[in-house]
């Protein structure tokens, strides 16, 4: 992943100085952009180790509309504990939106059904996507993610918030907006989850996963990361490992984390680096 280290150095380079919501500070670029054939491995930084799991099982817990960390917990994932509340609340995140779009009348909108009914039945279309950016649940930025959960609003405003899928010579390729990206933390995970729904969409719609891309919004280091990215700056890629998925489950919901492999995975040791909340 020659281009993520690119990046970082860009964002070093090239960026201006701001404050920010958490009050850490960061460095920061405006309108960037990451592609990567799949083809030629999956994309989990070699220049770091990465917690697969964690990407993984996150994945799974959005795809289920799930919006508590008790499930992640019990699967070995915390990366959400800042956000939530004493009972592990974090709001209508992500899966809420993704698979249960409240509608006028009551309802909801599955919009992953949708998606995978269209890469089955109607590939050409170019609406094949589906978002959570709800302006109804934003968040308050002068409360803290608890308050604003217990005000029935999201912990945090969704940061991956745009999926679009584009299917060429029976290939899936899917590109995903991330409006707001901490390069060091958030971003490795998440292409490394784009890939990952690349392939399962993928297997469960019979098309090759092809091409993910990642396009950003405002690109940005935080202050107390800069010793951390200066150590992976010098760090050398390495080959990229293989995905192998031990199975097909009956449909996008049933994936579980055994049935994924990374195979070939050599990287250097993980660095760590502490959370803005």
């Amino acid at each position: 992943m020659k281009q993520y280290l690119e990046l970082l150095q860009d964002v070093i380079n090239n960026g201006t100085r701001k404050g920010d919501r958490t009050g850490t500070g960061t460095t920061a670029v405006f309108g960037r952009q990451i592609r990567h054939n799949l083809a030629d491995g999956f994309p989990l930084l070699t220049t770091k180790k990465l917690h697969f799991k964690s990407i993984a099982n996150e994945l799974i817990w959005m795809l289920s509309g799930n919006t508590n960390t008790k499930w992640l917990n019990e699967n070995g994932v915390t990366i959400w504990d800042e956000w939530a509340t004493e009972d592990g609340d974090l709001g209508p995140v992500y899966g809420a939106q993704w698979t249960g779009w409240p509608t006028k009348d009551g309802g909801k909108i599955n919009q992953i059904d949708y998606m995978v009914d269209c890469l089955k039945n109607n590939p050409n279309s170019r609406r094949i996507l589906f978002h959570g950016w709800n302006t109804e649940y934003l968040p308050d930025e002068k409360l803290s993610p608890q308050e604003n959960v217990k005000a029935g609003r999201q912990a945090l405003a969704v940061c991956h918030l745009l999926y679009q899928a584009f299917v060429a010579d029976g290939k899936l390729s899917m590109q995903l907006y991330i409006r707001s990206s901490d390069v060091f933390l958030g971003l490795p995970y998440n292409i490394a989850a784009l890939a990952l729904l690349t392939h399962m969409l993928a297997q469960q719609c019979d098309l090759i996963p092809h091409e993910i891309i990642v396009s950003l919004g405002d690109t940005h280091a935080y202050s107390n990361h800069e010793e951390q990215i200066a150590t992976q700056l010098t760090r050398t890629p390495r080959q990229l490992p293989q995905l192998n998925i031990k199975r097909r489950p009956e449909s996008i919901y049933d994936y579980r984390f055994e049935d994924f492999e990374i195979v070939g995975y050599d990287a250097d040791p993980s660095i760590k680096a502490p959370v803005a909340v």
